[in-house]
């Protein structure tokens, strides 16, 4: 069941927090620790800075478990104009951009700018990342190679759409650019499987192992 969200406001500004999408990634903290401070309860008070710099630090989490709302007319977080997926080095993908994640029944998951995709196939909060991949020591460098994201058609949507497949990949359709861990190969296209039960030859790439490995949901 989904975590309720919990809200954080002042005049000017309101921090909404999903606690089970937090993966501690402390992008927050270290921004502006007088705002964040996880030792302390409320462990945000959004009054010890200014709307402006608590919506720029918000934006830097990869997770999307923050996000705000401005209360005094000040601009909304826009979506990222690329739509980008990288692989973290023994962790899990972070997506920026303009992403609608669907199940297998396509009913919608989620619509946000930023997410933390579980790769590694232990999360228990699927497709989520929740940093199992901590506990089962998941190794993967997030290097990425030449010839598994495909041209797909052209059409006017930037939505990239992942499809979380039954027991199986994820399946991306739209607009998409697949960047490696250190930033160094950045691939272009507008399809790709990419690997979600951790067991791939080719990560981030799906190569079918999840059927080898049996993967399921659990």
């Amino acid at each position: 069941m989904k975590e309720r969200v919990k809200t954080y406001a002042s005049p000017t500004i309101a921090v909404k927090f999903e606690p089970r999408r937090c993966i501690h990634a402390a992008e927050c903290v270290f921004g502006l620790p007088l705002v964040f401070d996880p030792e302390r309860r409320p462990w945000i008070i959004v009054d010890s800075a200014d709307a402006d710099a608590i919506a720029r630090v918000v934006t830097r989490c990869p997770s999307g478990a923050l996000h705000f709302e401005r209360l005094d007319g000040g601009p909304a977080e826009e979506p990222d104009a690329v739509n980008r997926v990288r692989p973290t080095r023994n962790g899990p993908l972070h997506v920026r951009g303009r992403i609608e994640i669907q199940g297998a029944d396509g009913q919608v998951i989620a619509r946000d700018v930023r997410v933390a995709l579980c790769r590694c196939g232990a999360s228990e909060n699927k497709p989520f990342c929740d940093n199992s991949h901590r506990l089962i020591r998941f190794t993967d460098p997030g290097d990425v190679f030449e010839g598994a994201i495909q041209p797909g058609p052209a059409t006017d949507d930037a939505t990239l759409r992942i499809t979380v497949s039954e027991n199986g990949p994820y399946r991306l359709e739209g607009p998409l650019e697949v960047e490696s861990a250190d930033g160094r190969v950045r691939l272009e296209g507008r399809s790709a499987k990419l690997c979600r039960c951790g067991a791939s030859h080719n990560k981030p790439f799906c190569d079918g192992s999840h059927r080898t490995e049996g993967f399921a949901e659990g």
